[in-house]
């Protein structure tokens, strides 16, 4: 079983020949409205690939939420709202706005990330009071995995110590440094982070070394196509990185990485073997449209 905490958002893709200037219209090719963030891509991911998923996320009610919710339903996803019924008639899920390069498949976006989810985001100080830890988390216990995207930390804090004392694999997609992202780290046993991950006054060399000493024994960071750089127990080597056919769209590419390592890690392969396969799974998916093209594939 694999838990995903994080975010829940509304995509609205576009495909277009080029970005456009300063007060500039240009016409897109093609028009996609569905689910995304970090933590939703991944439990996807995950269920394309065999394994059961439950998304903890904060999604709210309106006709967004009630889009959105449909969208993850039939992906497959278990979902479960971590806001409190008080604050759902006031909350939606945040929008993220796609536009798709398409003869290189590169995508530039612009998102309300986690402001609009109901206040489960840092400096909440009364987050964990109302966090139902175990009753988001569901009947876990070792073998299973908790996959954390570092946002919403008022519920991923108390959900990660939650899977710790069940014994959870416990592990986080460090897309980018938020708050509250030592604290996560130091309940992890690993930590996948992007090659845009700056942990603060060290350089770009010390990443790997720095996100060790937090806690978790296996560290990776993905570069794009380059091969990934990994330290695990003190010992670093590197994955290398399928050569996809062609690229088609990026888009959510680390969501597959996270969500696949997750996926292989509940199924009981070691740290090393997850990532080679998640890495695998990651190159297939930029040959397809959107962050879950390559499903259909998969099926």
């Amino acid at each position: 079983m694999l838990v995903c905490c994080g975010l829940l958002t509304l995509d609205v893709v576009q495909v277009v020949d080029r970005l456009p200037g300063p007060d500039e219209k240009v016409v897109a090719r093609s028009l996609a409205a569905t689910f995304g963030g970090p933590a939703a891509n991944a439990a996807a991911t995950a269920v394309a690939l065999g394994v059961p998923s439950r998304l903890v996320t904060a999604v709210g009610e309106g006709p967004l939420a009630h889009a959105v919710r449909a969208d993850v339903a039939d992906a497959g996803v278990e979902l479960v709202d971590a806001l409190p019924p008080a604050r759902r008639a006031e909350a939606q899920p945040p929008v993220s706005t796609v536009l798709v390069t398409a003869a290189t498949g590169e995508r530039a976006v612009v998102s309300t990330n986690a402001t609009s989810s109901g206040g489960l985001v840092a400096g909440d100080s009364d987050g964990d009071a109302e966090v139902d830890a175990a009753a988001l988390l569901g009947p876990v216990g070792p073998g299973d995995v908790l996959l954390l995207d570092g946002h919403l930390p008022a519920v991923a804090l108390p959900v990660a110590r939650r899977a710790r004392e069940a014994g959870c694999v416990v592990v986080l997609d460090g897309g980018s440094w938020k708050p509250g992202s030592a604290e996560l780290m130091a309940l992890c046993d690993a930590v996948v982070v992007s090659a845009d991950l700056r942990v603060p006054d060290v350089d770009t060399a010390g990443v790997l070394e720095a996100v060790a000493a937090l806690g978790p024994r296996f560290v990776a960071r993905t570069r794009g196509p380059e091969p990934v750089e990994v330290l695990h127990d003190g010992r670093r080597s590197t994955v290398p990185v399928p050569v996809p056919r062609r690229v088609v769209d990026t888009l959510g590419a680390g969501d597959v990485v996270h969500g696949a390592f997750a996926a292989a890690l509940a199924e009981g392969a070691s740290y090393g073997d997850a990532l080679e396969r998640a890495v695998a799974v990651a190159s297939r998916s930029v040959e397809h449209a959107g962050a879950r093209g390559w499903v259909a594939e998969a099926s």
